[in-house]
């Protein structure tokens, strides 16, 4: 018995490390897909091509993406997630074989639909992966996905120096690609069979060894009409249904937009969809989570493009080498302060999730003060603020969640990263339409990162004040401030996870005990 726990405890510790090393390669290959740099490499493109064309077919990454991830979320609740992962990665790789053979507008556009689709896959099953693991990998998961947000640009244009072809843009790591596959075919072998065993528990009869208290006294329920089972899973898939609407008509309006509206329209179009996300983010449940999800979709990433694009050597910065030790330095200490987050096991979950989104926006003003800078050094400061800001937020309120919250929030998260990249755009656009040299054009970046330090930092306030309020009211209300979203713990050896956790091994609570000031009564006093 002794030697079959140990070896079971050291299966355990390597199916955690398979899965930690698998997030940090996943995450980022799936974030990396996003940006747009295309018009890096405009000069590369064979002749008679419209270099607009190709501008809109290689941004079909992002809308692929957040239409896949709704979906993605209702499959990694049906099946594992391991299939999920491996599944999402062979597209990604299939994506990247293939576009070196690209040469068309429609061939890039497909292939980067493709890459949308992949990364649509992973996002979703590695948040799956770790909440049935210890809570340092949740955190590990929040902070590489922050960290991935805010250096996706630099890591998009880091293989693009001194290439001799354009296609390096539809297959920036293969590589990469290629190691993760591995991790995610060792991670597929090492998955512990909790859930087959709990799924033989479900189907024992009522008095069959291993079946707990509720599941018996529920079984009349299942005979007769819906269980709460069905219920529940018929809701999350109403909910994950919900956030497809807002995420299609972004998709559109970014499409339409990319056809030279006015700037007038687009920044009214773009701050219309952030108010329907949170709108959208109020209605579904799991409110902190989906609140969180929505600032740091729509702030993050296009802030580290800004900043990236603003420090390369050609505008005054120390270019992109001058950057990574800010952006290595800046992910280990988002990882330290998210580990060290979950390891507090905090019972007020969305006050920590706030105070990490007042990070956030701590680390907007210091970009606003300190960018440009010919020292990249410098940059720590506002990274980390940002990167450890984000990471402890997302952790924080997705402990306040439960599984299909979680995924219900993250479905808002990359509709909101592209509105937030539409509003970026719109405030762009009037400078760089006006700039006729270089010192104009990079007058023009500057301004714009100005403008946009400001109103990202007014967004992510206006969630904070929001959150707080309805926080405020369900409590005047008598409701909890998470509703729909109990606080979720590790798992432990011997303690019961989800439906039998709540019901089946509760312990039983001792009626009131008769005092003699209540007149022998319990209801007296």
């Amino acid at each position: 018995m002794h030697t079959t726990k140990a070896r079971d405890t050291r299966v355990s510790r390597v199916h955690d490390v398979v899965l930690g090393l698998l997030v940090m390669v996943a995450l980022p290959l799936a974030i990396v897909a996003v940006p747009n740099t295309i018009s890096v490499v405009s000069a590369l493109l064979p002749p008679g091509v419209p270099a607009a064309d190709m501008v809109r077919a290689h941004g079909l990454a992002l809308p692929a993406m957040m239409l896949t991830v709704p979906f993605a979320a209702l499959l990694v609740r049906r099946v594992p997630a391991a299939p999920v992962l491996v599944g999402g990665l062979t597209v990604l790789a299939v994506a990247d074989v293939a576009g070196g053979f690209a040469g068309t507008p429609m061939v890039v556009g497909v292939l980067r639909a493709l890459h949308g689709v992949g990364a649509g896959l992973l996002v979703p099953a590695t948040l799956v992966a770790v909440r049935e693991r210890p809570a340092p990998l949740r955190a590990l998961w929040a902070a590489t996905l922050a960290m991935s947000m805010l250096g996706a640009q630099a890591l998009a244009l880091w293989p693009l120096d001194d290439v001799a072809a354009w296609q390096v843009t539809l297959q920036p790591y293969p590589l990469l690609t290629g190691i993760a596959l591995a991790l995610a075919a060792v991670y597929m072998m090492l998955r512990t069979p909790a859930r087959g065993a709990r799924s033989l528990q479900v189907a024992a009869g009522p008095g069959a060894p291993g079946r707990t208290p509720a599941a018996a006294h529920a079984e009349p329920g299942r005979r007769h009409g819906r269980t709460p089972a069905a219920a529940h899973a018929e809701s999350t898939r109403h909910r994950l249904a919900l956030t497809a609407v807002p995420a299609a008509g972004i998709a559109v309006l970014g499409f339409a937009i990319s056809n030279a509206w006015p700037v007038p329209v687009v920044l009214l179009a773009s701050l219309l969809a952030l108010v329907a996300l949170l709108a959208v983010a109020s209605l579904g449940g799991a409110r902190p989570a989906a609140y969180v999800m929505v600032a740091v979709g729509a702030v993050v990433l296009p802030t580290g493009a800004q900043v990236t694009n603003m420090e390369l050597g050609g505008l005054g910065g120390p270019g992109l080498s001058g950057l990574w030790p800010a952006f290595v330095l800046a992910a280990v200490v988002a990882v330290g302060v998210a580990w060290a987050v979950a390891r507090a096991r905090t019972h007020t979950p969305v006050m920590v999730s706030e105070a990490g989104l007042v990070a956030l926006v701590a680390g907007l003003c210091a970009v606003w003060r300190l960018v440009p800078t010919e020292q990249g050094i410098i940059l720590l400061l506002p990274f980390a603020l940002i990167a450890a800001g984000a990471a402890v937020a997302l952790s924080a309120a997705l402990s306040s969640a439960d599984t299909d919250g979680a995924l219900f929030a993250l479905s808002l998260c990359f509709p909101a990263m592209l509105a937030g990249f539409l509003l970026g755009s719109g405030i762009q656009l009037p400078g760089m339409r006006a700039a006729t040299s270089p010192e104009g054009l990079a007058d023009a970046f500057l301004s714009a990162l100005d403008l946009w330090t400001l109103a990202a930092g007014l967004l992510v306030v206006a969630v904070i004040l929001l959150a707080a309020f309805l926080a405020r009211r369900e409590s005047y209300a008598g409701e909890p401030a998470h509703v729909g979203a109990p606080l979720e713990m590790p798992d432990e050896p011997g303690r019961p996870d989800g439906d039998d956790a709540e019901a089946g091994e509760r312990p039983a609570v001792p009626p009131p005990t008769p005092s003699p000031e209540s007149g022998g009564s319990p209801q007296g006093r």
